[in-house]
């Protein structure tokens, strides 16, 4: 069905902008600390950072899959493409970029060493403190 192919895709890119928030989300953050930006001190977006690559890390170390990738997988099954060839474009080009074959303790690793990274830069370039407003 198209709508089931048509949501894959999507999946993908979502699985994509996940996978360049978590990435770029340390760059930056490595970059803010270098160049003094104070954005990257912003609570928020801290503690969504690193909880984003502790969900990816804590599913490697469980054995557990990617849920967006079952998600997409399952939508391809429905839509009734089972070769790389049948995606769309844009679903190429992105699976492409994030995924490899590599054997799984690799992954495994990679996430947690970088979960790791992220914890480090958490500690050495810590979020600001969020001061509590006072009743006037």
């Amino acid at each position: 069905m198209a709508g089931d192919a048509l949501l894959a895709d999507l999946i993908v890119v979502l699985h994509f902008l996940y996978v360049s928030f978590t990435v770029g989300g340390e760059l930056a953050v490595i970059a803010g600390g270098v160049f003094r930006w104070t954005w990257i001190r912003n609570p928020a977006f801290r503690i969504t950072h690193l909880a984003a690559i502790a969900v990816v890390a804590g599913e490697s170390l469980a054995g557990a899959a990617c849920p967006l990738t079952t998600w997409e997988y399952r939508l391809r099954v429905l839509a009734g493409q089972h070769a790389e060839a049948q995606l769309s474009f844009v679903a190429r080009l992105v699976r492409h970029v994030i995924f490899y074959d590599f054997p799984p303790w690799v992954f495994v690793v990679a996430y947690v060493a970088f979960a790791a990274m992220v914890v480090v830069t958490f500690i050495v370039l810590p979020p600001a403190r969020v001061c509590p407003r006072r009743p006037d």
